[in-house]
């Protein structure tokens, strides 16, 4: 018997890591669902579907730490894993501080990217 594919869903206005890295999830074992911005999936279904959501940090309108403080304005307890072309550690710290899983660097490794989905799962229990 075959487990049910756990949905990641992923937040980037780099239309490049939209093409990208649902094909690598699905090459990991997930169902990914990926969308250009915080406002697109804040109505989505996926918003209830998903276990993890991997966000971009710097977008325009609502940013990734602006989504992470929404979900959990609206009690939504989904793991986060940001990414970020900006090595910012000050930044890095905060979203860590108020409950990301994960912050990774672009370009990040698919071993990074897979340990730091294992580890926010483990998290949500």
């Amino acid at each position: 018997m075959t487990r049910p594919r756990l949905l990641v869903s992923i937040v980037d206005d780099d239309e490049s890591v939209r093409e990208s890295l649902p094909d690598l999830l699905h090459e990991l074992g997930y169902t990914a669902r990926a969308f250009s911005s915080a406002e697109e999936f804040l109505v989505s279904q996926a918003l209830d579907e998903s276990k993890c959501l991997i966000l971009d940090v710097a977008m325009p309108r609502m940013s990734g730490p602006d989504l992470q403080r929404e979900l959990k304005r609206r009690g939504k307890a989904l793991p986060i894993i940001f990414i970020t072309a900006n090595r910012n550690e000050a930044m890095r710290s905060q979203v860590l501080a108020e409950g990301a899983a994960e912050c990774l660097y672009k370009p990040f490794s698919d071993t990074a990217l897979l340990t730091a989905i294992h580890s926010a799962l483990e998290k949500r229990g």
